[in-house]
């Protein structure tokens, strides 16, 4: 992943260093692709599982995501999570600032932003189509949260406001801390590496239970009610069945080749596997969004405000948290980072699985990868020029 030269780390991964870079070429190339394959990507996405007539899962995002996820979940020492209750009040503030406070500011920050300041911007008329909720067959013309269902293409869909289904994508970036890129963050900021996979695991094994629990609620209130079976199932799919592959091949391929060689062979396999995996559904996603990013081209810049100002707020309060609770920097560090940084692949999945591949929350979710590491290398810049503010 990265070269360590005395006390400095550095990202040496083109992957890692130029993702910002990749997200925007994935945004021109699936927006060509759209122009001049426009059929591709809605026959990709009628590759699907349906259930009750309905499309619930495309097949080949389902593949993408899971080679997104595996990667992260596989490099998880679970054991480590028995011994989190050494490091206390690190791992407490980690769960509480994720858990107790993001999703709640991001739900005001961003309807704050997309449904009032920047309302007028993004369109007051302007509507969007996703997909019905799963396992719902409301008649044509009937209400639902703040939407109607229409038939498109012979396909019920539900017809709501565009700043709403932006929303949508923000609430769903909030209820997922990160558990990938944070290994980054924490190692560049000079952090304590075996706390951070601690958090990572715990964060993971917490997102099982509690990311369709606030997704339900949150989204429930913002009037975009989504039935609780389709977190569940979104969950078993995109978190849950690719922490049980990592869990188990990471136990056999030690078991059979030795832990150095998993570490040093298998891993480093990996990371590209899981970024371009990313970088492939992104131009899918794209090749949708592009007549609505061509019309308007600052919607992009729209969704970002209030996703900057969620990271940095979130950044802020877990690291003057550590500071007040005592914490050293190795510790403070990865503690106010986990939280700022989004798990922008569950995100993704989730909002691809629930409104479909060209909603405008799938869009939104995108917007929080491409934002991403230029406001990560901020923070991780500020983190090393305040280690004095930490006790030794």
């Amino acid at each position: 992943m990265s070269a360590e030269t005395g006390n400095e780390r550095k990202m040496t991964s083109i992957f890692e260093r130029y993702l910002t870079v990749w997200v925007g070429l994935c945004i021109i190339g699936g927006i060509f692709l759209g122009k001049i394959a426009p059929d591709l990507a809605h026959t990709l996405d009628g590759m699907s599982i349906n259930v009750n007539g309905a499309p619930v899962v495309s097949i080949p995002i389902a593949v993408c995501l899971f080679f997104m996820m595996y990667p992260i979940m596989v490099k998880i020492d679970f054991a480590s999570v028995i011994r989190a209750g050494k490091s206390g009040k690190p791992v407490f503030l980690t769960l509480f600032i994720n858990w107790a406070v993001k999703p709640f500011t991001m739900y005001a920050i961003s309807l704050f932003f997309l449904g009032f300041l920047l309302k007028s911007f993004i369109g007051t008329e302007a509507m969007d189509l996703v997909k019905m909720p799963f396992g719902l067959d409301l008649p044509v013309g009937a209400s639902h949260g703040a939407g109607m269902v229409v038939l498109q293409d012979g396909i019920k869909m539900l017809q709501i406001p565009l700043w709403r289904s932006y929303f949508a994508g923000c609430i769903l970036l909030g209820i997922a801390p990160c558990t990938a890129m944070v290994l980054v963050w924490s190692y560049l900021s000079r952090g304590n590496d075996g706390l951070t996979l601690v958090m990572v695991a715990l964060n993971s094994l917490t997102m099982l239970v509690l990311y369709g629990i606030l997704g339900g609620f949150l989204l429930g209130v913002g009037k975009l009610p989504i039935p609780w079976q389709a977190l569940v199932l979104s969950v078993g799919i995109y978190v849950a069945l690719p922490l049980v592959a990592g869990f188990f091949s990471r136990k056999w391929i030690i078991s059979a080749k030795g832990e150095t060689w998993f570490k040093e062979k298998f891993l480093g396999v990996l990371t590209p596997v899981t970024i371009s995996a990313l970088l492939l559904t992104l131009v899918l996603l794209f090749s949708f969004k592009g007549e609505v990013i061509l019309a308007n081209p600052l919607t992009i810049l729209w969704i970002a405000i209030p996703l900057f100002i969620q990271t940095v707020l979130i950044f802020a309060l877990g690291y003057a948290a550590a500071r007040i609770l005592k914490l050293n920097y190795a510790d403070a560090a990865p503690a106010a980072m986990i939280g700022a940084s989004n798990h922008f692949e569950v995100a993704i999945a989730t909002a691809v699985m629930l409104f479909g591949l060209s909603s405008g929350a799938a869009l939104a979710t995108v917007v929080g990868v491409l934002i991403e590491v230029p406001v990560m290398l901020m923070l991780v810049g500020f983190c090393k020029k305040t280690t004095h503010w930490f006790e030794k």
